[in-house]
């Protein structure tokens, strides 16, 4: 007789595999799932590894579509919770599983974005399926394998958009990163001297065809698309970012990351909406991106102001389509032209050799209002004394 059926969110290593150990220890019947994001992982020796720890059953998804569907931003790490998350509680009600497990590391922000995705998700079940989140200070010794090693002391994560490092030596700002830490991408320095062509095509915002311009190979698929560009970035040391960031609960961290992908797109998409998006509404789309982003970040995928930015956001992108060419080489992507259908450019006004539909005079009062407040503001200054 068993304490119930408890569903861990499995990861193959260390923490996870001794929390399942454990579980099994106090009496649960537990079966895990992995979730396929993209990560380099032998999945079928982490299925082994749980079999052969008591687990009952593990179940192996690719949701790897799903991280990509949500949207564009670089944001790997938090793009990728809520799908897990929402798989999780998907396969747990299937199965008739009381408890819902993950293991975390004492991060209050790894811990707030679960909980607040597991209960986002849970508050349509009709189960009475507890969530636990279960907190590790250290794992118990099981004579497991890890991948953190004293000669790699630091952690990582990884999905298909991105992989993140952080911890140990890392912790020190002033820490140059060894140069073997780098797992996605070539060394910009030894990146090949011949750089990459490509023309990436999007639609309503969204890549839809990334064409190779040197050897003609065309990717169609939303999934394989994305792995290509993963690939040519890799090649071309393109998306490594290392930087202190601000975390939810207001303390500072340093983390390096690799975004070989996303930041191709990134860089095309921009470049794109320059030349299809009307100029407030790009101001009002970044200042929206920022608050998304926080939204993301902080685990608050579930939530009535994300579902209203998105769709705000989503609107914005609906005459972005369009063909950007990029270069890369040696860690830049540079982009070397643009069109679109829906372009707001006009070759005769923007040209300094046409004179276009303005005239000179045109220009006297718009030039007299807009000084209207410069020159207040310099004779106040002027009465001051502080010119």
């Amino acid at each position: 007789m068993t304490k119930g059926k408890v569903l861990l969110a499995y990861s193959g290593g260390l923490d996870t595999s001794c929390i399942l150990a454990w579980l099994i220890e106090q009496g649960y019947e537990v079966q895990c799932y992995m979730a396929n994001i993209g990560q380099e992982e032998d999945f079928e020796a982490a299925r082994e590894k749980a079999l052969k720890i008591g687990a009952t059953a593990v179940y192996i998804e690719d949701i790897r579509p799903n991280c990509l569907y949500e949207g564009v931003y670089l944001l790997g790490t938090s793009l990728a919770r809520p799908v897990i998350a929402a798989k999780q509680m998907e396969i747990a009600k299937r199965e008739g599983c009381q408890f819902v497990f993950t293991v975390v590391p004492l991060s209050m922000l790894l811990i707030q974005r679960f909980k607040l995705l597991l209960h986002g998700e849970f508050q349509n079940s009709t189960t009475d399926s507890k969530v636990v989140v279960i907190y590790l200070l250290t794992p118990a010794e099981k004579g497991i394998p890890v991948q953190q090693t004293a000669a790699k002391p630091w952690s990582t994560d990884e999905n298909l958009y991105h992989i993140s490092y952080e911890a140990g030596i890392l912790e020190d700002p002033n820490v140059t990163p060894p140069v073997d830490m780098w797992k996605l991408t070539t060394n910009p320095e030894k990146a090949p001297d011949t750089p990459e062509h490509l023309a990436i095509t999007f639609k309503a915002g969204i890549p839809v065809k990334v064409e190779n311009l040197g050897d003609g190979h065309v990717e169609t698929d939303p999934l394989d698309l994305f792995l290509y560009l993963n690939h040519l970035g890799r090649k071309h040391g393109v998306g490594r970012v290392d930087i202190v960031e601000n975390r939810f609960i207001g303390i500072k961290s340093r983390g390096c990351y690799e975004t070989p992908g996303g930041t191709i797109l990134r860089a095309a998409h921009v470049d794109l909406e320059g030349l299809a998006m009307d100029r407030e509404a790009r101001r009002l789309r970044d200042s929206l991106g920022v608050r998304l982003s926080e939204i993301l970040y902080n685990g608050y995928w579930f939530t009535a102001e994300r579902e209203i930015i998105q769709a705000a956001v989503t609107e914005s992108q609906k005459y972005i389509d369009g063909t950007v060419r990029v270069k890369l080489y040696k860690g830049s992507v540079t982009m070397e032209g643009r069109t679109s259908p829906n372009s707001l450019y006009d070759q005769d006004l923007s040209s300094m050799d046409i004179a276009g539909g303005f005239h000179p005079l045109d220009s006297e009062g718009f030039i007299k209002i807009q000084s209207i407040r410069l020159k207040a503001y310099t004779d106040m200054k002027s009465r001051l004394g502080k010119n």
